[in-house]
């Protein structure tokens, strides 16, 4: 699947070694360092392509835009793969509800997807791959589980036999009961009967009437699971194990959980978990079945400079869950025409305090309202030092064109 256009990344100035790029790990709750080697491999799940891109997605992927930014910035080689969920049962039904095809109103939605990420100026993934076009190796992958025991076949489905994995759960850490009640709400089927353990997940479905299906093999006429999906997109463009796996705090857990329990019994899972806070609207939680979106092109069409955007969610620590308000936007355009009229009233001087203090301030579980405040503290400085070169930082690290 095509990606969108790369923005160019200015070179900075490095007089000392850099620091580690620190994040919050999920699963230990600890400060760990991202990528401890050369390189640095991240997988960010993508979007189901029936709603794109609100705010939250925006979020979401301005956190791994971030990271990325940092790595590049300390040398490190990166390598960034994601997806795209072009089937998936919200797509159908939202499909169904609108009388467009399912593929039709997919592909229209990734092209806004592409076109909203090239305007923030999003960092694109080396491989950005599709569900449909992955099927192949979801059913060599599943069809490999089930010879070495790891699944099992109900009705014409399989599912994984999450007792192969000693280590389920480990990821998320929550008890039983939550671990239930999550996976009901979430996409799952604990009540199903027959399946080994109510938390199993399926990894086949097979055909049903009125769904799309795919030639399965063995396996019979149907369609992957969610989880065994972003396994083997990952498992396919980073290789096992890998530096990072990311997404919104919701993804934690049913989908990271069982995620990495199938790339584990496939080899081994991520190191690291990192996860976005999640934001609110209009009092709740910003989704789609609630309708209280906020549309990244919306905002564009109405004339919102996208860096106005940009800096309006790196105003928030990335884990941070919190709600948008026309206050928000409205700061977020002062403080970006503050900064221009800051670069077009320059005074002598160094910059690289301010390039350094950004520097830190990411390097610290990507910390960007800190990195925002070293520019703020700039821009207000009667001795404004080399506009080139703190431009040039807040677009390498922030991702901000002045």
């Amino acid at each position: 699947m095509r990606t969108w256009p790369a923005p160019a990344v200015p070179a900075l100035p490095r007089l000392a070694p850099p620091d580690p790029v620190r994040v919050h790990d999920s699963t230990t709750h600890r400060l760990v360092e991202a990528a401890p080697g050369q390189t640095a491999s991240l997988y960010a799940c993508g979007i189901t392509p029936y709603d794109a891109t609100h705010l939250g997605h925006a979020n979401t992927y301005l956190t791994f835009d971030l990271l990325q930014r940092a790595w590049l910035d300390a040398g490190k080689t990166v390598v960034y793969a994601s997806n795209v969920t072009d089937v998936d049962d919200p797509l159908l039904e939202r499909a169904a509800a609108t009388g467009v095809d399912w593929r039709e109103l997919a592909l229209e939605q990734i092209e806004l997807y592409r076109t909203d990420m090239t305007a923030l100026r999003m960092l694109p993934p080396a491989t950005l791959t599709g569900v449909v076009e992955s099927i192949p190796e979801v059913v060599a992958t599943v069809e490999s589980m089930l010879a070495s025991g790891a699944a099992y076949r109900l009705d014409g489905d399989v599912y994984a036999d999450t007792a192969a994995d000693p280590a389920f759960g480990t990821v998320a850490g929550f008890d039983d009961a939550t671990m239930l009640a999550l996976f009901a709400e979430r996409g799952g089927d604990p009540d199903r009967g027959g399946k080994r353990h109510p938390l199993d997940p399926a990894l086949w479905r097979g055909e049903r009437p009125g769904d799309p299906s795919w030639d399965g093999g063995t396996l019979g006429p149907g369609r992957p699971g969610w989880h065994i999906e972003c396994a083997v997109i990952a498992r396919n463009g980073l290789g096992l194990p890998f530096d990072v796996q990311g997404g919104g705090a919701d993804l934690l857990f049913p989908h990271h959980e069982m995620s990495s329990s199938h790339d584990r019994m496939l080899g081994a899972a991520a190191r690291v978990h990192v996860h976005a806070g999640l934001i609110a609207y209009q009092g709740a939680k910003m989704s789609k079945s609630r309708g209280n979106l906020v549309f990244v092109s919306r905002l564009r069409a109405a004339g919102v400079d996208p860096m106005a955007i940009r800096l309006a969610l790196l105003a928030h620590h990335y884990r941070e869950e919190w709600e948008w308000v026309d206050g928000e936007l409205d700061a977020a355009v002062e403080r970006l025409a503050t900064w221009r009229s800051a670069l077009a009233a320059p005074t002598a001087g160094d910059g690289t305090k301010v390039l350094e203090g950004v520097r830190a301030a990411l390097a610290d579980d990507l910390d960007a309202p800190a990195a925002l405040a070293v520019v703020d503290g700039w821009a207000a400085s009667p001795a404004r030092e080399d506009p080139a070169l703190v431009a040039a930082a807040v677009d390498a690290l922030l991702g901000v064109a002045l």
